[in-house]
């Protein structure tokens, strides 16, 4: 069984922290209306939600990928490189150890949001961007490598994160935008590449559970690349959401319901 950890739009999200986007006015209650839909999308993909205590007073707290990342041996508990951001952490680390043993954290000067980071079997794509830095990704590095896994830093440009860039939609298939990430990153690892339609640069951002992959609304023509490639989509409107540059991939964090202090 997969959990998916959820939070809650805050009522302040119109006060989100904003890079790459003007800022627009966000209707609220249509972005939970957003977000509760997107739960129900989780729950019929096969995942467990369970909603992270609500945090009102933090406006981007709702992008709960940003706060940790979850492997099958432990959890990474982030350090957002928003200042704004870094209060959301607490209260996932205490849900994410009810589900596992080890729970490490990225420490100062290190800064790292888990929307940059990709995991791809063993290799974990850390995206060079403006929210992680060398010292946060060179953390990720010790951390994970004394689980065998590999991290492999990602230049990017014009985007928020790496998953902004490029994520995964199939066992090897990577849907990606080449202006924001460079292709050779993960085409010379023998990984297949799809482009998002030109028309839609923001149509990268994918979250696949269980082989169903959750895709927003908003991109119908790389919607259409995707299916003819039998990629198995849920669309989800996310409109709302997107406009404090959240996307699908930020609003939960996924991972096997697996608590190694039980076995």
């Amino acid at each position: 069984m997969l959990i998916a950890l959820t939070r809650d739009v805050s009522p302040a999200i119109a006060s989100c922290e904003l890079t790459h986007l003007a800022r627009a006015p966000i209707d609220v209650e249509r972005a939970r209306a957003e977000h509760r839909a997107y739960e129900r999308s989780l729950a019929e993909a096969g995942c467990a939600v369970e909603r992270v205590e609500p945090a009102p007073e933090l406006p981007d707290s709702v992008f709960i990928e940003d706060a940790a990342v979850v492997l099958d041996e432990l959890a990474v508990v982030t350090r957002p490189g928003a200042e704004s951001r870094r209060a959301e952490t607490p209260a996932v680390a205490a849900a994410l150890g009810r589900h596992r043993a080890v729970v490490r954290q990225i420490e100062p000067p290190g800064t790292l949001d888990g929307g940059d980071v990709l995991v791809v079997g063993r290799r974990a794509f850390v995206g060079r961007s403006g929210r992680s830095n060398r010292a946060g990704i060179e953390q990720l590095r010790r951390i994970l490598g004394e689980y065998g896994y590999e991290v492999r830093a990602v230049p990017t440009r014009g985007c928020l994160h790496l998953k902004s860039a490029v994520t995964r939609v199939g066992e090897a298939l990577l849907l990606i935008n080449r202006e924001w990430a460079p292709s050779e990153a993960f085409s010379r690892l023998g990984l297949t590449l799809l482009d998002v339609h030109p028309d839609e640069p923001f149509a990268a951002n994918a979250l696949r559970v269980n082989g169903t992959v959750i895709y927003p609304a908003a991109f119908p023509r790389t919607a259409d690349l995707l299916d003819h490639r039998g990629v198995r989509l849920s669309t989800v409107e996310a409109g709302e959401l997107a406009k404090a540059e959240g996307a699908v991939t930020c609003c939960s964090l996924v991972f096997a319901a697996r608590n190694t202090l039980s076995g």
